[in-house]
């Protein structure tokens, strides 16, 4: 057990006191029965807000309000924004958002790249006060010697890279994974190799750098032994994975957009090797990469829709409903995944934050009752178990079903 962790448990006794009395509290009294489960404030590290930019797609007050809804209190935004946030002036725009709007904590990502165009290193100097850490998700930094000078400036300032590894030249036009169906259905398939072959690189540079480390949403077993043999060796990484890469693959898809992400739904091996990875420890946590986009943009088939999906309303019963009750994992090990390892990784406090659910109430996901602007989800009509109550936030209801 980390220090994090056994500080947060230490701590847990007073928090669920405190958390007893506002169930006592005339606003919250109804949940105070054997029925309802408490789970401390879930958090996300990696969601798509929009704002500034994109704000047809999502707000921070919308996609905070889903944050809510889905038992999370805590989030990070990623960059990929309208102005990019690559110094102070275009931050400020989404900061003073954040601070207008948001039902939750937002905390930001600053972009690595000026433009996240991967040709000159953003301001992480002026940023790093400000943001959690420094991505430029959604394009994997190509140039080598960029991201070790990135690595090299992000460890002066006690701060973490946070990589989208893609390797563009293996993309081809890719858009789906190159797997059975791309073939069976005149696809375009994006390689396993475009993913890990970036990791294998990064990793190589952390271990240089002695920097800290953390990749986004793994999709291939390749993946994941890269990043297992790398922790065995000393490399200060950790990984993220969404709940969509541990329960579809690629026989799943459908001509439809709301199957298209990226990275893509894989293969059932690459699927096993994430729910191992899971299991074992490999992959450290649950992150939803929650990427709304206007009904317009999903409604394109395969090939022309966005790449993205939303999630942050559906991550806990879907694992809680393909994970916990299959006994593959415990619900502890999901509260570590959601809730203390991202936490102890990005040093985001817990403070006075939970959720009440019903984790075996059965719930049919609806997208039309998302409160996210986003409505594409491979996991539409399904019946899952888990519906979420209310949501604390430093004391605060910021969600009550």
């Amino acid at each position: 057990m980390t220090a994090f962790k056994a500080g947060m448990q230490a701590k847990l006794k007073d928090h669920m006191s405190l958390v007893n009395c506002f169930l006592a509290d005339e606003a919250l009294s109804c949940f105070n029965s054997p029925e309802y489960t408490v789970f401390p404030g879930f958090c996300d590290v990696h969601v798509h807000f929009r704002e500034p930019g994109f704000s047809y797609k999502e707000t921070i007050k919308t996609g905070s309000q889903a944050a809510a809804a889905g038992g999370y209190t805590d989030v990070c935004t990623m960059p990929n924004l309208d102005p990019v946030p690559d110094c102070m002036q275009n931050l400020k725009i989404q900061l003073d958002a954040i601070v207008r709007d948001a039902a939750v904590g937002v905390y930001p990502y600053g972009a690595i790249t000026v433009g996240e165009k991967g040709e000159r290193l953003a301001d992480l100097e002026g940023m790093a006060e400000h943001v959690i850490a420094f991505s430029d998700d959604g394009r994997g930094v190509q140039d080598i010697g960029m991201m070790r000078e990135a690595m090299q400036r992000a460890k002066a300032l006690g701060k973490m890279i946070v990589a989208h590894c893609e390797v563009n030249e293996l993309l081809q036009g890719g858009y789906i994974h190159d797997g059975e169906y791309a073939r069976a259905h005149g696809h375009r398939g994006i390689c396993s190799e475009s993913e890990w072959r970036q990791i294998e690189r990064d990793l190589m540079l952390a271990d240089e750098v002695g920097c800290e480390y953390h990749v986004c949403h793994i999709s291939t077993k390749e993946s994941v032994e890269l990043i297992r043999a790398a922790k065995a060796d000393g490399v200060r990484v950790t990984c993220e994975t969404g709940p969509h890469y541990l329960i579809l693959t690629d026989a799943n898809l459908q001509e439809n957009g709301r199957f298209k992400m990226n990275p893509p739904l894989r293969s059932e091996a690459d699927r096993v090797a994430l729910v191992e990875g899971v299991v074992d420890g490999a992959i450290d946590m649950i992150a939803t990469d929650h990427a709304p986009h206007s009904e317009e943009e999903k409604s394109c088939g395969l090939e022309k829709s966005a790449f993205g999906i939303v999630g942050l309303e559906t991550a806990l019963p879907l694992m809680n409903t393909h994970l916990v009750k299959q006994g593959i994992i415990t619900l502890d090990r999901l509260v570590d995944l959601m809730v203390y390892t991202p936490r102890e990784r990005f040093g985001i406090p817990l403070a006075d934050s939970f959720s009440v659910w019903k984790l075996d109430e059965e719930i049919t996901v609806d997208p039309d009752k998302f409160m996210s602007k986003g409505r594409a989800t491979p996991f539409e009509g399904d019946r899952l178990f888990g519906k979420c109550y209310a949501t604390v936030r430093n004391g605060k209801i910021v969600f009550k079903a």
